[in-house]
């Protein structure tokens, strides 16, 4: 038995566990559950990196019946699950600390759908790629409506387990398609069927391919499946937020990259034309309707649509996994940036954020738009920032894919989608504050201090010096 491969999920797991027996026991309050979120995050973080130390680079291995890959792909995917789990929880302890009794249950499922979001980038087969789908979507479901006394929490969890259970069944059914089509479930045995055999009649194969993209398309909010994001992303608890986002892209587009590029690598030609219109679509109408938002959660929301686009645009020419895992990794920390700046300024629960509420920001709390300004930029393609650095590495892919129209309307839609990030920057900066709490400065708790202070030197020195980490990516390939 290869234990090195479930290291990361037997720690968190233990973690867990022992959590939530001494709460069940004792109750001994919010310290414990710092220090189980950190031992948590921690010890998750360790373990892939002793994955990374003896793959990374190298070749990787099929673990525990072919069901799960040891290999840089996995590893870095718990380097950077597991410390954006820890960065959103101190981002959000005021939350935490407003559950009381709850609190140990909420840091455990945070616990438990990291653990499922490196399962998925971990998976070599596509029946454990579900069961890891599971596992991490239902703990997101959950942490979603765990304000449960709030209506708006309620419907935001109502509606993303109706359809996130609806994609689950379309993502099951393609699967089901795909072992009709090729007689296997195992990813590298898909490749190799699809490799050696030629098929006359791949009508199958191809709707199996096509109800696979839907159901993870759904996952990473790529259009046409986004529509649930914006709903979703406003009505959960404000403190969790950060990590619904970050931990849906990571585990989804992990997903995505190792099915398509893996198993359905020899079918480039069949699905690329549809990953780039997906592209496409994504960077469009998640510019434009970010554009139109008067809401801070719902136009991260549709800039997150749009940056799903911009991921996409790194994959369509199947070999652009490196620029894909640099611009997830710096975009998901300038995620969970914002949307702790949006939770300490319109408050920890499902609480609505107006634009209005950030006029004067600058003047009232300078820390939190200093930050917040500097994620709008990374987020914009600044120079200096890693969202340019990112969005470059995308670019360059998918030049080398020969989809220089996906290029070109993505550098369009960029410049025209800096203006709702500038307007923040200005609203903060240019206008004066308004309402009874005008002239009063916000607390910010140290747990948050520390999370946005290493979210934005990450997005500094990502965006400055960013070739020790792209050539590091090199070596984050799957098996």
């Amino acid at each position: 038995m290869n234990w090195l491969a479930i290291s990361p999920l037997l720690v968190v797991g233990a973690v867990v566990v022992v959590l939530l027996l001494v709460d069940v026991q004792w109750s001994p309050g919010p310290r414990l559950w710092a220090l189980a979120a950190a031992a948590g995050a921690i010890g998750g973080t360790v373990a892939s990196a002793f994955q990374w130390a003896r793959h990374g680079g190298g070749e990787g291995s099929l673990a525990w019946d072919g069901m799960l890959a040891v290999d840089g792909f996995s590893a870095f995917a718990g380097m950077l699950i597991f410390p954006i789990a820890g960065l959103a929880l101190m981002g959000g302890w005021p939350l935490v600390r407003s559950l009381r009794r709850r609190g140990a249950e909420f840091v455990a499922l945070v616990l438990i759908a990291a653990a499922g979001a490196h399962l998925m980038a971990a998976s070599a087969d596509l029946v454990m790629l579900f069961i890891a789908l599971e596992v991490f979507s239902l703990s997101l479901y959950v942490l979603a409506g765990f304000t449960r006394g709030r209506a708006r929490s309620g419907e935001a969890a109502l509606k993303y387990f109706l359809l996130g259970a609806l994609a689950s069944a379309i993502f099951l059914y393609g699967v089901a398609l795909l072992f009709a089509a090729t007689g296997t479930t195992s990813i590298g045995g898909i490749a190799r069927y699809l490799n050696s055999t030629l098929l006359l009649r791949p009508g199958i194969l191809l709707a199996g391919m096509a109800l696979t993209l839907v159901g993870l398309g759904f996952k990473v909010s790529a259009v046409p499946f986004h529509s649930w994001a914006p709903d979703v992303y406003q009505g959960a608890p404000g403190g969790i937020t950060a990590f619904l986002v970050a931990s849906a892209k990571v585990g989804g587009f992990a997903a995505l990259a190792r099915v398509m590029t893996v198993a359905l690598g020899s079918r480039l030609d069949d699905w690329a034309p549809a990953l780039a219109a997906m592209a496409a679509a994504s960077i469009v109408i998640g510019t434009l309707f970010a554009l139109a938002q008067t809401d801070l959660k719902r136009m991260l929301a549709y800039s997150g649509v749009a940056h799903a686009g911009f991921i996409l645009t790194a994959l369509v020419g199947g070999a652009g996994i490196p620029d894909m895992w640099f611009y997830l990794a710096t975009y998901t920390v300038q995620v969970v940036g914002a949307f702790t700046v949006v939770a300490l300024v319109s408050g920890m629960g499902p609480d609505e954020a107006p634009l209005t509420d950030y006029a004067g920001l600058a003047g009232r709390s300078p820390g939190l738009a200093a930050g917040l300004g500097l994620m709008m930029l990374a987020m914009g393609g600044i120079p200096l920032t890693a969202g340019f650095v990112g969005k470059v590495a995308v670019f360059r892919a998918a030049i080398d894919g020969d989809h220089l129209w996906l290029v070109i309307l993505a550098v369009v839609a960029a410049v025209a989608g800096l203006f709702a990030y500038l307007r923040v920057i200005v609203l903060m900066y240019m206008q004066p504050a308004s309402g009874p709490s005008a002239g009063e400065s916000l607390p910010v708790p140290l747990a948050a201090r520390l999370s946005l202070g290493a979210v934005a030197a990450v997005t500094v020195a990502a965006g400055v010096a960013p070739w020790p980490l792209l050539e590091w990516l090199g070596d984050a390939l799957p098996l």
